[in-house]
């Protein structure tokens, strides 16, 4: 085994595995929501408002169509981690080898379902006419181009399911960096618009993908697959299937919430939806030391569940829930304070900037119940609690479908109420996931 390429999360000290298993990904990530401000902010500042209203129309959209494929990858990654912590080698190359067949039906399947129904789905959540047609056109090229999105994302699944962390990172910097260049050249020097920013995005995802499954092959020895793990394994497909399915729906579901909640804010008009389209920007990069420290504990817990170690995984959960807090504390200031200079950087109307800076102040309050819901997640979701990730899924679609309007209809509230309908929905799935790591099923789950 190249050890470089492979890391076993069931020795060793939680608090140092989780922080040196998170870091490459919190900067991939971070690189990854820098390449999506940036794209944000060459939109909105050369082409204007409109267009990155129109870009940020499609958001929710586009998350759903990926989703699928995206909970698909992550439960490939639950079973290939619990097969590793317990020693079951063959099994972990035979889920790589299946995982290919799954996610060239289930993108192809996405991607064509995303090109056909992008402009009646748009429609349909009252898109404003004069962003509509950019609205369609970057939608079908992202959902043209799911296949290379779902490629790369597979790949990065599976390399952190054996606990390498860090090959993503160098292919998403790649991948980064390439995107913003594209961007400058297609959006800023040939005029591309909203067009030019799709395009730069597939292909460098696309060329980001191919670049880590050759490394992949080349560094990796569960890659190394001999002819007769190849073949198509139910028990295998079956295994993935089990857990992705209710990973995809839990995505899907909190995808829909969020279609839901930008159908209200598409009905405040253009000048709403940009400020909304920037807040949800920068709550993704804050997101983004979360989702790492989630992914973490998620190949920590299937490690550790293969491996039979529960004790272990309750002491992680703990050192996480101490990570996470720490980062909430030192984030919340931040941005209640530097709110308006941040949306400075998107955007250059005082409107949208007003808006958003106060959104900020809002949402802000949250953190803590937010952290709480990725790293309780990715416990669960790595011990493969399949029943919790549907159900947190609901939660969460509930929380923004019953908060969303409701709460705009409210005097005083008025269009407040489509951030705080995300704030308080963070508070109610963080209070559910809690509860459902308290119950303790997870420890039966395998």
């Amino acid at each position: 085994m190249k050890k470089t390429y492979i890391k076993d999360m069931t020795v060793g000290n939680p608090t140092g595995l989780l922080l040196t298993f998170m870091l490459p990904m919190l900067l991939g990530n971070v690189f990854q929501q820098f390449y999506n401000m940036v794209d944000s902010m060459i939109v909105g500042q050369v082409v204007g408002a409109d267009a990155l209203a129109a870009v940020g129309a499609t958001g929710s959209l586009n998350f759903l169509f990926f989703s699928l494929c995206g909970g698909m990858s992550n439960g490939t990654g639950v079973v290939i981690s619990q097969h590793f912590g317990a020693g079951n080698h063959d099994n972990v190359r035979k889920a790589i080898a299946n995982a290919a067949y799954i996610m060239l039906v289930v993108g192809t399947i996405m991607g064509g379902l995303g090109v056909i129904l992008s402009r009646p789905v748009l429609i349909f959540l009252n898109t404003p006419d004069n962003i509509l047609n950019d609205a369609v056109l970057y939608m079908r090229i992202m959902c043209a181009g799911v296949l290379a999105v779902a490629l790369y994302n597979c790949i990065s699944a599976i390399l952190r399911a054996v606990g390498d962390s860090k090959t993503p990172l160098y292919f998403l910097i790649m991948s980064s960096i390439l995107n913003i260049f594209l961007d400058l050249l297609f959006v800023k020097t040939f005029g591309m618009g909203v067009a030019g920013a799709g395009i730069a995005t597939i292909i460098s995802q696309f060329l980001s993908g191919i670049g880590s499954l050759m490394f992949a092959f080349w560094k990796n020895p569960f890659f190394k697959i001999e002819k007769n793990l190849r073949k198509p394994d139910l028990d295998i497909i079956w295994q993935c299937t089990r857990m992705g399915v209710p990973l995809a729906f839990q995505t899907s579901l909190i995808a829909i919430s969020c279609v839901a909640l930008q159908s209200v804010v598409n009905t405040f008009g253009s000048v709403v939806i940009a400020a909304f389209t920037a807040t949800s920007r920068i709550e993704q990069l804050v997101q983004q030391p979360y989702n790492s420290l989630g992914m973490a504990m998620s190949t920590y817990t299937g490690q550790n569940i293969g491996a039979g170690k529960i004790d272990r995984v309750r002491q992680g959960y703990r050192k996480a829930l101490m990570i996470m807090a720490a980062f909430s504390l030192v984030m919340i200031p931040l941005f209640r304070i530097g709110g308006e200079l941040i949306m400075k950087l998107f955007v250059s109307e005082e409107e949208v900037i007003s808006f958003g800076a106060h959104a900020l102040k809002i949402t802000s309050w949250f953190y803590l119940f937010l952290g709480s819901i990725y790293v309780t997640r990715g416990l669960l979701n790595g011990a493969g609690d399949a029943v919790f990730a549907f159900a947190n899924g609901i939660v969460e679609m509930l929380g923004r479908i019953c908060f969303a309007k409701p709460l705009t209809l409210i005097p005083k509230v008025g269009v407040w109420g489509v951030w705080l309908a995300t704030a308080l929905t963070w508070m109610v799935a963080g209070m559910f996931n809690v509860s459902r790591y308290l119950q303790g099923k997870w420890k039966k789950e395998k």
